[in-house]
């Protein structure tokens, strides 16, 4: 893949880069902010690695850049790219390799692609081993890994409507359990830790009807299990900190499965009645948005100078 770059990188209007590969790679709004002031402040450092796709230059290596440089329209609208010669397999296979180099990739980043080469196109796991450097049973765990989740966890995974967190909890249940904990989960609002909690008790269940209490009353069950209700708590803040870190921890939980949604299917799914409906609320989200980025940002200056 190293021999099929262009010597040169070189500019290339936002507009024209596409994001078909962006299902396989999670979404993280915190890190696309802290690019976008990096790129504000510094500019470009790396350039973006592309792959022509019937005649579409879709980005292989830097979603968050082009995520962060869009929060920059119309103050910045180019990237510098670099683009590879590979085909369909090659470029899920750069997405690991490139990642690989500079982070360690999410074990599910990785299922995604490995599921896309074997049961999408065709490749079997000792090839899908090769092509990625890695060993036949590397590819089978992270092939397990998502096919042990039910399609109705790994489609709200897609769509961001189930948090990461969450899902490795609810991988550890048998398909049939596991719909039933993403609806209590949902019902109830359960944060990760919760939703371990319950997984926990319903494996250590001796019948049916312990299952049901659980399921129906998970924090009760819970507390009897524990003596307390799981809830994340810092002894390092005091009460007023711990509530603004549990509101933090609810608003980014949203925000990412909103991404995750927008990203993925919700703007092909809205009608043209649909959006107009929901302007109001976007432009409320946007304005409001930019008021407590502002806010935080003032915050943190006098974090740093404090």
């Amino acid at each position: 893949m190293r021999d099929g770059a262009t010597a040169e990188a070189r500019p290339l209007a936002l507009e024209v880069l596409g994001e078909r590969y962006r299902r396989y790679r999670l979404s993280d709004p915190a890190a696309e902010e802290a690019m976008a002031r990096s790129l504000r402040r510094y500019g470009q450092i790396a350039p973006v690695v592309v792959c022509v796709h019937d005649g579409t230059a879709e980005v292989v290596d830097g979603f968050k850049r082009l995520a962060a440089a869009r929060l920059l329209l119309p103050r910045l609208a180019t990237l510098s790219v670099r683009s590879l010669a590979v085909d369909e397999r090659g470029a899920k296979a750069a997405i690991y390799a490139l990642n690989r180099v500079s982070r360690t990739t999410h074990e599910l980043e990785e299922a995604w692609i490995v599921h896309a080469l074997v049961r999408e196109d065709g490749l079997s796991q000792v090839e899908a081993a090769a092509l990625l450097g890695r060993h036949k049973s590397w590819v089978c765990r992270r092939l397990a890994l998502l096919e042990r989740l039910a399609p109705q966890a790994q489609e709200d995974l897609r769509l961001g409507l189930l948090s990461v967190s969450v899902a490795r909890q609810v991988v550890r249940l048998p398909a049939g359990n596991q719909t039933e904990v993403l609806q209590v989960t949902r019902r109830d609002g359960l944060n990760a830790a919760e939703a371990r909690g319950v997984v926990d008790l319903l494996l250590a269940s001796a019948s049916r009807e312990q299952e049901a209490y659980v399921l129906a009353k998970p924090r009760e069950a819970l507390q009897q299990a524990h003596g307390t209700t799981p809830r994340p708590w810092d002894p390092r803040l005091r009460v007023a900190g711990n509530r603004v870190a549990r509101r933090l921890a609810e608003l980014l939980d949203g925000l990412e499965r909103l991404e995750h949604w927008l990203l993925h299917r919700g703007r092909a799914e809205l009608t043209a009645g649909e959006r107009s409906l929901l302007t109001p609320s976007f432009t409320r989200l946007v304005r409001d948005t930019v008021v407590v980025a502002e806010l935080v940002e003032d915050l943190l200056k006098e974090m740093l100078t404090s």
